[in-house]
């Protein structure tokens, strides 16, 4: 088994075509794996498999959007580029009578900094909480899951370890790892009852040997994560390192379906 995880950003909204419209870029997408017949699995799935607890097909796809804005969820009136289908919607859209798509929605837990990130980081309409989240999970379309408490964003005016925000490969000790990681989990399940936090993935894609070889493998008692996911260019198979699981970035590793198309001939063979 080998699959992929494909990742986009709700808000990464600059123009109407695919380089720079992750909207435009996943519905461009899933027509691709279609064609290519590839099929497209919960990511939780995918993890099971790692360790043997679930057949996957020889070759798979799993969905993951990252931060969890409204942009996921809601159709919304984008005030430079016009409607933006959610990314749920745009799911929903490329599945023929009787099919399914799903993916997994990694967000920033903490509300404050949800709200502060909603005025820094988009437009200050409100379109950065978590009372989508619920409808989401019962629609049976995406999963949530962690993205830490607040990002360690450099656009807040403190982060909850109280270091300079940026990168997430600063965090190295068990208190700054617990206060992003397990409080965010904590919430998360509290949050949403009904299912329980499982993944983690790191915020910019940064992992260091504390979090990826010391916290997540000898603290799951506290984060009680099974994985955890960087921006890497790798893709899964049994074996892999599940404490620094492979991750592509639409944008940034690839650009157009064609890229998109060799991407996935190189990574699954």
């Amino acid at each position: 088994m080998r699959a992929v995880v494909l990742t986009y950003h709700g808000i990464n909204i600059h123009g109407n075509d695919y380089a720079d419209n992750d909207h435009v870029a996943l519905a461009e997408d899933l027509h691709l794996l279609r064609r290519l017949a590839i099929p497209v699995l919960p990511l939780h799935g995918i993890v099971d498999a790692l360790d043997g607890r679930a057949p996957l097909p020889p070759r798979c796809v799993a969905l993951s959007f990252d931060d969890g804005a409204w942009f996921d969820w809601h159709d919304l009136e984008h005030p430079s580029h016009g409607m933006q289908r959610s990314l749920a919607n745009v799911m929903r859209d490329a599945c023929r009578p009787g099919e399914w798509l799903h993916a997994t929605s990694f967000v920033i837990a903490g509300p404050q900094p949800r709200e502060t990130l909603d005025r820094t980081c988009m437009v200050g309409r409100g379109w950065w909480t978590d009372d989508w989240w619920p409808a989401a999970i019962d629609s049976g379309l995406l999963s949530i899951e962690n993205h830490s408490w607040d990002h360690h964003h450099d656009l807040l005016p403190e982060r909850v370890t109280g270091q300079p925000g940026g990168r997430f490969d600063t965090i190295g000790d068990i208190a700054a790892a617990d206060a992003e990681i397990a409080a965010a989990s904590d919430y998360l399940d509290q949050r949403l009852p009904q299912r329980r936090t499982r993944l983690f993935a790191y915020p910019y894609g940064h992992v260091n040997d504390f979090l990826r070889r010391e916290y997540f493998p000898q603290q799951r008692a506290r984060h009680r994560l099974d994985a955890a996911f960087t921006t890497e260019p790798q893709p899964l198979s049994p074996g892999c390192d599940r404490w620094a699981l492979g991750r592509y970035v639409c944008g940034f590793h690839w650009r157009s379906p064609e890229q998109l198309t060799h991407l996935l001939r190189d990574a699954l063979g």
